[in-house]
């Protein structure tokens, strides 16, 4: 039934549009498309019921998705676009299965070794020391590493402190 009125289930309801969005790659509403496809939501709870959820989704996501992963997220998405909102599940049980799935490995970045090449770029950076004299006897340090200072260098003056840098 809708009432018209935004609630904590209206917004779970959104979020199911915008999680579609996310796996098919197309607007919530679209009038370039055929009438039965104009709402993006209506359209995804038509193919799942057809079983078509493969061929719904964006070639994109399902070439570097992995389908168990995809396919839980469609089922998230399904019960928050249930048409009766007291059937739809709470933000906070919405985000707790999106943890469970995290936690439990399903997503692919978790999974992901890390690329040799990045690892030793990020692990081979030289640490810069920063001394910041605050003109008053008084002074600290930070330590760290700069990536765009390999790109460009510029003098930084903090209030009447001077900022040099200490190698």
């Amino acid at each position: 039934m809708q009432t018209n009125q935004l609630t904590g289930k209206s917004d779970v309801y959104s979020f199911g549009v915008v999680l579609v969005e996310l796996l098919t790659g197309k607007k919530a509403l679209s009038y370039d498309r055929p009438e039965e496809e104009r709402s993006l939501a209506n359209y995804f709870l038509l193919t799942l019921k057809q079983s078509n959820l493969l061929q719904f989704l964006d070639d994109n996501i399902v070439c570097e998705g992995n389908i168990e992963e995809l396919t839980s997220v469609a089922t998230l998405a399904k019960t928050c676009l249930h048409g009766k909102g007291e059937h739809r599940p709470s933000m906070k049980e919405v985000a707790m299965e999106l943890e469970g799935l995290r936690l439990a490995g399903k997503h692919s970045w978790n999974q992901i070794e890390p690329i040799e090449e990045e690892s030793e770029s990020l692990l081979s950076g030289r640490m810069n020391a920063f001394a910041i004299a605050n003109g008053d006897g008084n002074s600290s340090i930070a330590t760290g590493y700069d990536s765009i200072r390999d790109h460009i260098t510029l003098p930084v003056v903090v209030g009447r402190g001077i900022m040099s840098e200490v190698i």
